[in-house]
């Protein structure tokens, strides 16, 4: 419920200042975002290729087991 004596031109008048006020904090907050993902992606280690090298193959030289003796 509403008092009966409302003046919403008064309270428009004394509400624009922190209204205006949270519209900067918010476009400020965004901005730092938007930097901060542009220093992100500039300061990335540059990608010199996508392939994925495959190990080379063992051949069981680098086990701790005794070969197979041979005849």
């Amino acid at each position: 419920m509403s008092p009966p004596d409302a003046n919403l031109k008064k309270q428009e008048r004394r509400h624009i200042g922190p209204l205006i006020g949270m519209a900067v904090v918010v476009i400020f907050g965004i901005g730092i975002i938007v930097y901060w993902m542009g220093e992100e992606v500039a300061t990335a280690p540059e990608d010199e290729g996508t392939a994925v090298e495959a190990p080379a193959a063992d051949n069981g030289a680098s086990r701790d087991v005794d070969p197979a003796p041979a005849e």
